[in-house]
């Protein structure tokens, strides 16, 4: 029932919680981590390679939940979704928690899986200035208020081109076939979570747009199965962490604007494949990267791991 904080360069300071009080940051060492019973890491892949595995494990058989992608391809770490995959993982002595935009895709794209049995899926994202963290989120705002004092937006420091009225169809690194690091993250950690043979081909194009927070997702996919569009619709009403917003009549549909604070992933815009017909659909989703994409599937693991340890 404790939550204790560490950092280096906070250390000394305070943070307010409603739930918890006031907690002040500890300067952070493996003897006090391994002083708590699950430990939540949001650090560099470079820490975590060197820390997790001396952290897990100690006295109180310590458990990691790492946010980097330090683990999450490594054959011996479970890469979890809890309501996808979490059955018997989400206690192991250290899992990886997925990227972002591999976390908001995959609530809807894995009901339908189970029922249609995915053979193609192709994926477009139009992913928010805080996927970058503070400095991207600030780049962004002072880019804008700069062009409304001065009429003009300041050279980027932050990200490779201005993001205010811009988009760039690049985020992390380019790899020798062309694509991002970024994108390839979403083939290879679908491919581990869903647990999909090796003809089940996923592509990715990620784009960064100039809104703060949310990411959002356009996913074309085709399916060994027939797929109709009605009931795709109802299978999803029923998922767990899916929230249908798709109504044309009414002009409703995902929006980062909408989706931002929310713990579920809006899915709309359901419709039947123009290129795969009776065995395609193409839909669009709106999450928030902050709370599906990172903190709170993190946190459902740690609920999951404390009923085991229960």
């Amino acid at each position: 029932d404790k939550v204790r904080l560490f950092a280096k360069r906070a250390a000394g300071t305070t943070v307010k919680s409603e739930k918890f009080g006031d907690i002040v940051v500890e300067p952070f060492s493996i003897e006090a981590a391994q002083e708590c019973e699950i430990c939540l890491l949001a650090v560099s892949g470079d820490f975590s390679q060197e820390m997790s595995p001396k952290i897990s494990g100690g006295p109180l058989n310590t458990q990691v939940i790492d946010n980097s992608s330090a683990w999450r391809y490594d054959e011996n770490t479970p890469l979890v979704i809890p309501e996808i995959n979490g059955e018997g993982k989400c206690n192991s002595p250290l899992v990886a928690n997925p990227n972002c935009t591999t976390a908001i895709g995959a609530m809807p794209l894995y009901p339908l899986h189970q029922k249609y049995k995915l053979k193609k899926v192709i994926m477009s994202t139009y992913q928010a200035a805080s996927g970058a963290g503070a400095e991207g989120m600030a780049e962004l705002e002072d880019g804008l208020a700069t062009w409304v004092k001065e009429g003009a937006v300041p050279k980027p420091e932050y990200f490779a081109h201005q993001l205010p009225f811009n988009v760039i169809p690049q985020i992390d690194k380019f790899q020798e076939n062309g694509y991002t690091k970024e994108e390839m993250k979403v083939t290879w950690e679908l491919k581990k979570i869903f647990g999909l043979k090796d003809d089940v081909l996923v592509s990715c194009t990620s784009v960064r747009v100039p809104t703060l927070r949310a990411h959002s997702e356009s996913i074309v996919i085709e399916t060994e199965e027939p797929i109709n569009p009605d009931e795709a619709r109802e299978l999803l009403k029923n998922a767990p962490g899916v929230k249908v917003v798709d109504d044309q009549a009414s002009l409703q549909y995902p929006m980062p604007l909408n989706a931002t604070g929310q713990e579920d992933v809006e899915v709309g815009r359901i419709r039947q494949s123009l290129i795969f017909g009776d065995h395609g659909l193409e839909f669009f989703c709106s999450g928030d990267q902050l709370l599906r994409g990172a903190a709170l599937n993190a946190v459902i693991i740690a609920e999951e791991a404390v009923k085991v340890r229960a």
